[in-house]
């Protein structure tokens, strides 16, 4: 018989997740992941681990990078999206380069704010069937 470990099963159910995910759950799923790796670079600061602070700071910009690659033009919204995006990357550069942690739970204010309102967002549109994508 065949054990799976914990970890191995946590992979997999994470992985299900994620192919079954609608665009406006990815979303989300991508704002706590910044969020995540944001926090784990604080930490890093925190320790000193100077590895730990930049590779997830550069996750956390990947993210941040990619929402900028999907913004849709044709929205005037979206122009918006991208100074936000632009600022909070920016950040991102200053606090890899100076190991600021106040540079980084500002970023986290802004991240944790967009995340909620997507959320506010999904749960309108769901109350009244429309699809956020």
């Amino acid at each position: 018989m065949d054990m799976i470990s914990p970890k191995n099963a946590y992979a997999q159910y994470n992985n299900s997740r994620i192919m079954t995910a609608s665009p406006a759950e990815l979303t989300l799923m991508l704002y706590e992941g910044a969020i995540k790796f944001v926090n784990i670079a604080i930490v890093g600061i925190e320790n000193e681990d100077n590895k730990k602070k930049c590779e997830n700071i550069v996750k956390a910009d990947r993210i941040i990078e990619e929402f900028q690659l999907t913004l849709n033009d044709k929205y005037e919204v979206s122009k918006d999206f991208n100074k936000v995006y632009t600022y909070i990357r920016q950040r991102l550069l200053e606090a890899n380069i100076s190991s600021d942690k106040e540079i980084l739970e500002e970023v986290l204010k802004h991240l944790r704010t967009m995340r909620d309102t997507w959320k506010q967002v999904m749960e309108q549109n769901a109350g009244n069937g429309t699809k956020v994508s």
